[in-house]
């Protein structure tokens, strides 16, 4: 496997590259990133149900209440 090296930095979220470097479309990349500790992203995970046959006894039922245009 070829391997070639650039260096660029961070602006608004992206990487920018020296504009000499060009790119083809979709080309797999490797950011490595020296001396910088990444922030952690907080997970927030969806709740699971210990008993998922239960699941019926969580359903909704939603009512539309009709505003009163008098007010």
């Amino acid at each position: 496997m070829k391997v070639a090296t650039y260096e660029g930095i961070v602006e608004n979220g992206q990487i920018r590259l020296p504009a000499k470097v060009r790119l083809p479309e979709k080309v797999k990349v490797y950011v490595v990133i020296p001396d910088v500790e990444a922030q952690p992203v907080a997970y927030i995970g969806s709740p699971r149900l210990a008993h998922p046959e239960q699941a019926e006894d969580f359903k909704k039922e939603v009512i539309e209440e009709i505003s009163d245009a008098s007010l």
